[in-house]
């Protein structure tokens, strides 16, 4: 873990893998990291599009942008230490609360101000949010596309790179689908707060308590927290939108 603190190990890591791009093994193992990001960044487009749904038109797609460039950040940054941090104990249940947070916020306009600092902040705040959700939920995407990489940076930095503009692209469509139908806000904090109640139950503290009881109680256990987490994220945000309802605009 010290050594991932060491800048000449990052600058080695970024700097391997180069030389073999010439090779149709590094191409064919290219299209599966490419692929492994679509199929998995479903949950960050969701994220994407609802945190820059309430931003002013002309800064939606900066907030796509770079929602989607720091969701990549996020997966290079992390295939080296984010599988070794999600084993501490409670790391896990801080970061499902975390998530839990989000899911809520993300039910709650913002405040419609057209003043340019004012929607610069609102931008920021965006990918900030963004940024955060992403953190938590790349633990299946990092693992996976740390495998398919087989150790090679090269290949990690390309293949989630040229994934920015799909991860875009399915943003923008959820996007559209949200300002069309309004109802899929609530499916989508809904489906966070499902995310969340799952990662707070797979943290090694709670496993390590429910693996006395065998596996059949631990994923029943993952199931209610799941729901519970859909659940809570529906009634806490729902208040939370009713108290601002009066001084904001319904969205």
């Amino acid at each position: 873990m010290t050594g991932m603190l060491d800048p000449s190990t990052w600058s080695a890591m970024i700097s391997s893998g180069w030389g073999e791009m010439g090779g149709g093994e590094f191409w064919v193992a290219l299209v599966k990291i490419i692929w492994i990001n679509i199929l998995l960044s479903g949950d960050n487009a969701l994220v994407i599009a609802m945190a820059c749904r309430g931003l002013p038109e002309a800064q939606r797609k900066w907030g796509m942008i770079l929602g989607a460039g720091v969701a990549v950040g996020m997966r290079i940054v992390f295939t080296g230490i984010v599988a070794t941090l999600m084993l501490l104990p409670w790391l896990k249940i801080a970061g499902g609360l975390a998530l839990f947070y989000v899911a809520a916020k993300l039910l709650v306009p913002d405040e419609q101000d057209e003043d340019h600092g004012e929607a610069v902040q609102h931008l920021w705040r965006a990918v900030r949010i963004v940024a955060l959700a992403d953190i938590i939920m790349s633990l299946d995407n990092v693992i996976a596309i740390a495998a398919a990489a087989g150790g090679n940076m090269a290949l990690l930095i390309l293949g989630l790179a040229i994934s920015i503009p799909l991860i875009v692209a399915g943003a923008a469509l959820i996007m559209a689908l949200l300002d069309r139908f309004p109802v899929l806000v609530w499916a989508g904090s809904a489906l966070l707060g499902w995310i969340s109640g799952e990662v707070i139950a797979t943290d090694p503290v709670i496993t390590g308590y429910l693996a006395q009881y065998g596996s059949g109680t631990a994923h029943m256990v993952e199931y209610a927290a799941a729901a519970a987490g859909a659940v809570l994220v529906l009634i806490i945000g729902g208040l939370w939108r009713r108290s601002r309802m009066p001084k904001e605009s319904e969205v």
